[in-house]
């Protein structure tokens, strides 16, 4: 594994991996919805831990290695862990079992001959959850969430049969079972197959869950449990949490009693093994797991003795006496047939391979990511090739290796222009990310894009919500901001249809005329132009005041772009410094840099953000930007967020703050004289509390907002 030559150079990565890895934890434990394999998250997780192993002194706060899962879902209860639910480190080879065996024997000075007693078991692909019992009573139920704190589920978890309300009269006063929720193969075809019949009925478009994993979080996590109640969901107990007293002093022991409590616990569970014992267990797993009736992705190793596991403790987000021994990918031969760019909705644009359709893992598989313009590079896939393909983690197939090409074929072109709207398609500096400039124009985009133009932070329009902007959109009513001020027109056809009447209808009108005035700032931020937030375009608009004056300042920028070539002699690197340098010291904002005057540059070169602008300002007319600050209690204070805020963004938190004339500060220091922290907060309340700084609570900052009046 090559590793930067540079401090400067392992920092930038390290900055990247953890907003990478954060974004693919909140996809997969909050969404419920995985965009890359378990194979590819795995490798950004080993890249980041090899980083931290070689430069230790740039290892961040936000470090993915610090981190289990992540934050919980906004329409749950989060409740604290009475002890933090961590993740494991994973294996990838015998070797690495091995390596994991031996660090316990010098972690605890054990003698050469002394055995190291393993237990082994399938690591069950479901979602986390906790059971607490107080009296023997089932009296809460959380998911994982981010491993401090979790999502209540109590309601739905006592919906599923395989857990008991009750235990037994020799169970401890207090007891934590954990384990997974999941749902059996046959049983998640089942409920797709009655997803797609339902929908079909009635005359809608089936959404089916991607895997039985996906199927068993959606459906723990209902608002209701009664649809809870509907799914085939099955538990199986592996471990536990806080317990005021333990049935035995092995791992095994308390496996078996959770059985003998009633809780189903894994066939394949087997303890008392050494090394090679364990790994025994491991290929007989291995070899049988096409026919358990559920997925599993490898095999967890645990030392035995719960003296030892005390001693041995935890480190980061892992304990050390525990480690997952992963499954490799399952793999397969197949041609690429062709390469075809989607474009997301927040304009990405991802190369899809479409290929000659095979069976890998008992799934017939047509399609298969590219990731991006740089993976097709490093892949070298032209169209034609033979390829192998995965099923990483039996989710996302993936292209592994391009086979040795038995012609010539051309490379691929990949575009510089949206497929969908033809926009400029760019990467950002530092990003391997393609994405289309045309924002709100590109039919891709349009919904989210909308959906943020009228979003609190934004103009705040209220009435037009995701499912009312859907049905105008499809109606065709609305394609960009400047439509919303023209649906006036449309009042006499909307007013009958299904949901609306004349009241609502006038209600909706009479918001939006409210907005033909709106701030300048919100207006900036609604546009949804990258690294452009409320906060940023706060101070955009103190220094440029109009947008027509903001607008002038991206035509400078673009020029300036345009007239600061590379010189005779000058590298790629050093070039762009100068550029970046000339772009911030023109914007002339402070906290402000480069990244934002390429974004303000790329957004107002294309024609189509250009049209969408000039059109827009036809329809509203912001007045010139001032900022006016009320007397509080924090005027002229120094303020720090950290944590959760539940009920604001962290943006609109700071703009409250700056108009109760506070400065916002991103870190805790002798100057800081209020903390707001909301759950999850970590070191900088701490550190506040260490300093006798006055620290509150989100509520607490809710009436220092209320006060001020």
């Amino acid at each position: 594994m090559t590793l930067p030559a540079t401090d400067h150079d392992a920092a930038a990565e390290l900055k990247r991996l953890a907003a990478e890895i954060a974004h693919h934890n909140r996809a997969y434990h909050t969404d419920d919805a995985p965009e890359i394999s378990d194979a590819d998250y795995d490798a950004l997780v080993r890249r980041n831990n090899a980083l931290e192993a070689a430069f230790p002194h740039l290892v961040r706060a936000d470090s993915p290695s610090r981190q289990v899962g992540a934050a919980p879902a906004a329409h749950l209860a989060k409740v604290p862990h009475a002890r933090p639910m961590m993740s494991l480190d994973n294996a990838f080879s015998d070797e690495e079992v091995a390596e994991f065996v031996a660090r316990v024997r010098r972690f605890l000075k054990l003698s050469a001959d002394e055995p190291v007693a393993l237990t082994a078991e399938p690591k069950i692909d479901g979602l986390s959850c906790s059971l607490r019992y107080e009296d023997r009573r089932l009296v809460r139920a959380l998911t994982r969430g981010d491993g401090a704190v979790g999502e209540d589920v109590t309601a739905n978890v006592r919906t599923i049969a395989d857990i008991p309300a009750t235990l037994p009269d020799d169970a401890p006063d207090v007891f934590e079972v954990r384990g997974e929720v999941y749902m059996e193969k046959a049983a998640f075809a089942a409920l797709n197959a009655r997803l797609v019949a339902e929908a079909a009925e009635a005359g809608k478009e089936a959404r089916q869950f991607a895997n039985p994993r996906n199927a068993a979080a959606g459906s723990l996590r209902q608002k209701d449990a009664a649809v809870t109640r509907a799914r085939p969901l099955r538990f199986l107990a592996h471990g536990w949490g806080e317990a005021s007293a333990l049935p035995g002093d092995t791992q095994g022991a308390i496996v078996a009693a959770l059985r003998g409590w009633g809780f189903p616990v894994a066939d394949a569970f087997a303890h008392g093994a050494d090394a090679a014992a364990a790994l025994a267990v491991y290929r007989a797993i291995e070899a049988a797991r096409a026919d358990l009736p559920f997925d599993i992705d490898g095999v967890v190793y645990k030392v035995d003795r719960l003296d030892w596991q005390a001693r041995l403790g935890s480190i980061g987000r892992a304990p050390r006496w525990a480690i997952a021994h992963k499954f490799p990918a399952e793999r397969a031969q197949t041609t690429l047939e062709a390469i075809d760019i989607q474009v997301g909705r927040t304009g990405k644009l991802t190369p899809v391979a479409r290929l000659t359709p095979v069976t890998v893992g008992g799934v017939v598989v047509t399609n298969a990511t590219l990731h991006n313009r740089d993976e097709i590079a490093r892949l070298d896939a032209r169209v034609g090739d033979r390829v192998v393909l995965q099923r990483a983690g039996d989710v996302i197939p993936q292209i592994v290796e391009v086979l040795p090409r038995d012609a010539d074929r051309p490379a691929f072109a990949f575009p510089d222009h949206c497929p969908i709207c033809g926009s400029e398609a760019v990467a950002e500096e530092g990003e391997v990310d393609v994405r289309c400039t045309g924002g709100l124009i590109c039919p891709a985009q349009r919904l989210e894009r909308l959906k943020h133009f009228v979003s609190r932070g934004a103009l705040d329009i209220d009435g037009l919500g995701e499912k009312t902007l859907t049905e105008f959109l499809d109606l065709g009513w609305i394609a960009e901001p400047a439509d919303i001020f023209r649906l006036a027109a449309h009042r006499d056809e909307l007013v009958g249809r299904e949901g609306w009447q004349a009241k609502s209808v006038d209600a909706l009108i009479a918001a939006i005329d409210a907005r033909r005035e709106p701030d300048a700032a919100r207006l900036l931020f609604g546009l949804g132009i990258r690294h452009i937030g409320i906060v940023t375009a706060r101070d955009l608009m103190k220094r440029y005041v109009t947008l027509p004056a903001l607008a002038a300042l991206a035509d400078e920028l673009i020029a300036l772009r345009d007239a600061t070539p590379a010189v005779l002699g000058e590298t790629e690197a050093r070039h762009r410094t100068r550029l970046n340098k000339a772009l911030a010291e023109r914007i002339g904002v402070e906290n402000v840099g480069a990244a934002v005057g390429h974004a303000l540059a790329d957004f107002f070169h294309e024609p189509h953000n250009r049209a969408v602008w000039d059109d827009l300002l036809a329809q509203v007319t912001p007045p010139p930007f001032t900022v006016e600050t009320r007397a509080s209690d924090v005027s002229g204070k120094t303020v720090v967020f950290t944590g959760t805020l539940e009920t604001l963004s962290r943006d609109e938190a700071k703009a409250q703050a700056e108009a109760l004339g506070a400065h916002v500060a991103g870190s805790v220091s002798k100057k800081t004289d209020l903390v707001v922290a909301g759950p999850g907060a970590g070191s900088k309340a701490k550190k506040a509390a260490d300093l006798g700084i006055r620290v509150v609570d989100e509520a607490g900052w809710q009436a220092i907002v209320a006060a001020a009046g």
